[in-house]
């Protein structure tokens, strides 16, 4: 199956306000994809569905064909905004807390990032700065061998020297079956490993494209079409 996710008519709304308001929209297999948007666009609300998180109040979205549900938890591979993880645990804890949770958790990719991201296993959370804490939960999330990855802002909370390592990390854990998406404002940071962009404001859809067509059709960086766009 060439398109990974489909949504279909999606809407999510709280009190009688749109917080999304979708028409259709297809992501295809082995692409990294840029979910971006200003503020309060409805990026992390359309994750959280994806991910089963949210229920749509209405419409559909399917992945591998499979409606969002009990039978897709295993496709999903989904990175929070916010730390979750207890500050009291050592990172190995962890690790072994993941693999017996997950069956798909790879932990020999999981201590092979670690190593590369200079973390040592036997740290425990609570002394590590907030920047550290996410590459841990990026590390947690990337060793799962799954079809479908969510990121929620991986990138926000690191210093810039920290952000090319969290990119390659990135692009070096998913394999050409599987599909990256990644929600963040970041763009001139991130926009080199992108090959596809979805554009949402106000929770409406407007952009779906690659990233080489929008570079072809207006001549600009993908940063410097959004800023265009939503005149940042």
């Amino acid at each position: 199956m060439e398109n990974i996710l489909e949504c279909r008519g999606v809407s999510k709304i709280y009190t009688q306000f749109p917080a999304l308001n979708f028409t259709n929209l297809t992501v295809k297999r082995g692409r990294i994809v840029g979910l971006l948007g200003p503020n309060g666009s409805g990026k992390t609300t359309l994750i959280k569905m994806i991910s089963g998180i949210l229920t749509p109040s209405s419409g559909s979205i399917s992945i591998n064909g499979v409606p969002v549900g009990a039978q897709t938890k295993n496709m999903v591979s989904y990175l929070p905004e916010r730390t979750y993880l207890n500050d009291w645990m050592k990172v190995r804890d962890i690790i072994d807390f993941f693999s017996d949770f997950y069956t798909n958790f790879n932990k020999e990719k999981a201590y092979d990032m670690l190593k590369r991201l200079q973390i040592n296993d036997g740290d425990r959370l609570k002394t590590m700065s907030k920047g550290t804490k996410e590459k841990v939960q990026l590390v947690l999330v990337m060793s799962r061998e799954t079809d479908l990855y969510l990121l929620d802002e991986p990138i926000g909370g690191v210093d810039p020297a920290a952000r090319d390592y969290i990119l390659d990390t990135i692009i070096s854990n998913y394999s050409e079956n599987s599909t990256v998406i990644i929600s963040t404002h970041l763009i001139y940071d991130i926009e080199k490993i992108l090959d596809d962009i979805i554009f949402i404001n106000q929770g409406n859809l407007f952009l779906a494209a690659s990233t080489d067509e929008i570079r072809e059709q207006h001549g600009k960086s993908i940063d410097a079409y959004f800023r265009e766009v939503f005149r940042c």
